[in-house]
């Protein structure tokens, strides 16, 4: 039985998620009306504009682009990290039998789509566009958990839980990928100020230091030691969500006693003159009360993650999702090695991958499905798995970085994701109506 602390919560997120995957589709349709209108020029033009700041020795030079990719996407990523902390302490990866099956399904997701990438782009593509191969591995869940929420009871509780312990996982493996394989010359000392900085963050959370107005400054400083380490600024929103107390200050004992006292006191005192002048203190006192019973992980997480699902990520896909097709032989670049080894890695990659290291771990007799589900809703799951928009694009923009023809290489990688995610999305959105069908007629 899935606990119910964690479904509320669970749901909670699918919810704004499905309501973010709308947001995030009508932004990265605005992206390419924008490219490639009459006015197309000035698309690459404003995400070209640089923002300078100099305060004394302090110097800050960054694109409008890549003030979202690095600063904005920090956030993104916090938040992600605030997810996975969640998952690993109260939700579906807080034990090892619980989280062997989806992490073997993601892991499996993530193998077989880079194989298959390497597989188009080695026999047949340029020697610098192998680097490519993280772009189809990873899962977008804004829009995967948006297809899945359209379907309904089709689709168990159970297998929307699957397909969210999965993606999680997967984003730790996009992370790792990010962090090892996409990192730029790296600068040990910046690295090591960062590093430092975060063992202040974690010394002050032990001693029990619960203040914003310090975390924040510390953040700030721990996400440019990054960014200029070479390692990417991301990476640090990660790891400080990582961070982030799980346990709340009182527990829910506490919270109820001390509650209890506050309003006895105010039940007991209500025909005193004085009363209603206690009323602010007393009120100001249950407010903190009741603050420090949520634990900052989940107080940071309901906070940030509408911002996150509905300000950065739609930011993010308006400023890199605008390919320009004017000029160009549209079915040439859908069947050149890179389009096509990241669609084909989303399409048939992801739901194979998943399947096969599902069925693996269950021969193997390593986790068991969730209630309700069956290996023919693994199927289905495997084929949204293959949804992978949002972080696909952000490794797209990192992949190429070294090579002479950057540029040329992220557009055909991106219309590989805009494909793959499409025709993965309908694929899996069919094959749930047809299960769903099924299942009602027997």
């Amino acid at each position: 039985m899935v606990p119910r602390r964690f479904v509320r919560p669970a749901l909670a997120f699918t919810h704004t998620e499905a309501s973010g995957g709308i947001v995030l589709l009508v932004a990265t349709v605005l992206a390419l009306i924008w490219a490639n209108s009459a006015w197309g020029d000035s698309y690459f033009e404003f995400w070209d504009i640089h923002v300078t700041i100099n305060i004394g020795g302090f110097h800050f030079a960054e694109s409008l682009k890549l003030i979202v990719n690095d600063g904005l996407m920090a956030i993104f990523f916090f938040v992600v990290g605030l997810e996975i902390k969640r998952e690993l302490t109260v939700g579906e990866l807080n034990t090892v039998r619980k989280a062997s099956l989806p992490a073997l399904a993601a892991l499996g997701g993530m193998i077989v789509p880079a194989l298959i990438y390497l597989a188009f782009v080695v026999s047949s593509g340029p020697a610098d566009a192998i680097n490519g191969w993280g772009i189809p591995m990873a899962t977008d869940i804004a829009f995967s958990v948006g297809v899945i929420a359209l379907l309904g009871s089709r689709v168990p509780v159970g297998a929307k839980m699957f397909l969210l312990a999965l993606a999680i996982v997967d984003d730790i493996g996009a992370i790792l990928v990010i962090a090892i394989f996409y990192t730029d010359d790296l600068s040990l000392a910046w690295l090591g100020i960062a590093l430092g900085v975060i063992a202040v963050i974690l010394v002050a959370r032990k001693a029990g230091i619960r203040s914003v107005a310090l975390y924040l400054p510390l953040a700030l400083i721990v996400w440019f030691g990054f960014l200029e380490s070479g390692v990417h600024a991301t990476i640090a929103g990660v790891i400080l969500g990582l961070s982030a107390p799980a346990r709340s200050f009182y527990s829910d004992k506490t919270f109820r006693q001390r509650a209890g006292w506050i309003l006895d006191r105010w039940d007991r005192d209500a025909v005193s003159p004085s009363a209603h002048a206690r009323l602010d203190e007393d009120a100001l006192e249950l407010a903190a009360i009741a603050r420090e019973s949520v634990s900052p992980l989940e107080r940071w997480e309901r906070k940030l993650h509408p911002w996150s699902s509905f300000v950065i990520i739609p930011l993010f896909a308006l400023a890199n999702a605008g390919v320009r097709f004017v000029g160009i032989d549209v079915l040439e670049a859908v069947i050149n090695p890179v389009a096509l080894g990241v669609s084909v890695g989303l399409i048939v990659g992801k739901p194979l991958g998943v399947t096969l290291a599902t069925f693996l771990g269950l021969k193997l007799k390593l986790g068991q499905l969730p209630r309700h589900v069956t290996f023919g809703h693994v199927i289905g799951v495997g084929m949204l798995a293959g949804v992978g928009f949002t972080v696909s694009l952000f490794i797209a923009e990192l992949a190429f970085r070294s090579s002479p023809n950057a540029h040329l290489f992220a557009d055909e990688a991106k219309i590989g994701i805009f494909l793959g995610s499409l025709v993965a999305g309908v694929l899996g959105y069919a094959y749930f109506q047809v299960v769903g069908r099924r299942r009602a007629a027997d």
